[in-house]
């Protein structure tokens, strides 16, 4: 998501234990950064009744020793701290990591997948695949973005403690607004239809679908405009058409005016190992705006979408796609779906766990 769970506190890996916090949990987060980041300790709540607090670590450009810094530094936090138990997300690395320090200090552990981790290129590391297929065997219990991968756990490795917490929103950061004012904010056309993309621009989730079913519709109909957000991908360059807008990197603040000044929002995923086992969690953030949407009828996003067929495309079909955007630009579709909160996931989780 380009951003980072320490100073953007943004998404799961940083509401979860957020929400943690709030309900009187002591919480230490521990981050490995890959890429350059501010390290060191960071307090964003203390009270009387909880904590929630980070350490920061960068892998630096040597890697090798950057990790014997951030195990020598982890081993003495977690001694010191004493944990009931240990969470672990973000990818096969850290499931290993977060498997071994809890059977180095006998401390019960759970793990979050926020998506199919073996799909990650991290996974190709030589050795690591195994080692994440202990750590998932061996966990307490697993928490699962969708029920497609929670499936897949279960059935893949025997787990018979699996739960399903979708990526979802805070309950106040997304809610329908004005069309008019959010495309002015935005400087975007007043007038026309508007087809959105807010995320990775990657050829990996189908954006080249969304790219040649645009440019076909927009040969026929001058109105058409498209929108987009978010990183780029070089193998997949975006259109050099006068009605494709390019925003860049919008701050999460701004994704809410985005999705409100759209006529649909798009949602793309090719039917992969990645695609058929993710819930992004623009698929919340999009249906809280009341802004239509046209999704791949895949795994957990066919599920969520079950009853507005028309507003799913068959994944990998630009044809498909390309219908469904005219009928959805035509007769607009708003889905009405109960959508839970970080702090309802949350309540979820610390039943499950039992803390």
């Amino acid at each position: 998501m380009q951003k980072d769970v320490i100073d953007d506190r943004y998404a799961r890996l940083y509401e979860l234990p957020h929400q943690l916090a709030l309900r009187g949990h002591n919480i230490r987060g521990i981050c490995l950064g890959y890429h350059r980041c501010d390290t060191g300790h960071f307090k964003h709540l203390q009270n009387n009744t909880s904590l929630l607090e980070w350490h920061g670590f960068d892998i630096g450009v040597l890697i090798i020793p950057g990790l014997l810094k951030y195990f020598a530094k982890t081993f003495s936090l977690i001694k010191n701290c004493k944990p009931d138990i240990l969470l672990g997300s973000s990818d096969c690395l850290h499931a290993v990591i977060t498997a071994f320090f809890a059977k180095l200090f006998s401390i019960p552990y759970y793990l979050d997948l926020y998506d199919n981790y073996e799909s990650f290129g991290l996974a190709k590391l030589p050795g690591l695949l195994p080692l994440y297929r202990i750590a998932i065997k061996n966990a307490v219990g697993i928490s699962c973005v969708s029920e497609p991968l929670a499936d897949y756990i279960r059935h893949r490795y025997r787990h018979d403690n699996v739960i399903i917490l979708e990526s979802t929103i805070g309950g106040n950061d997304f809610f329908p607004q004005e069309k008019d004012i959010c495309r002015q904010q935005l400087n975007l056309p007043a007038h026309g239809k508007l087809v959105g993309l807010a995320g990775s621009l990657d050829k990996n989730r189908g954006v080249d679908l969304l790219y040649t079913s645009f440019l076909q519709l927009a040969d026929t109909d001058s109105s058409l405009h498209l929108v987009l957000a978010g990183p780029t991908d070089d193998n997949c360059p975006i259109p050099n058409h006068p009605r494709v807008h390019y925003l860049g990197l919008l701050p999460h603040q701004q994704i809410n005016t985005f999705y409100n000044a759209l006529d649909l929002a798009m949602i793309c995923l090719r039917d992969s190992d990645f695609g058929r086992y993710a819930f992004p969690q623009k698929t919340y953030e999009i249906l809280a705006c009341k802004t239509p949407v046209l999704a791949p009828r895949l795994g957990a996003l066919a599920q969520t979408l079950k009853h507005y067929p028309q507003c799913l495309y068959e994944p990998d079909n630009a044809h498909d796609m390309q219908r469904k955007m005219a009928v959805l630009l035509e007769k607009p579709c708003v889905v009405d779906a109960l959508i839970p909160t970080w702090a309802d996931q949350a309540a979820r989780l610390v039943a499950w766990m039992q803390i």
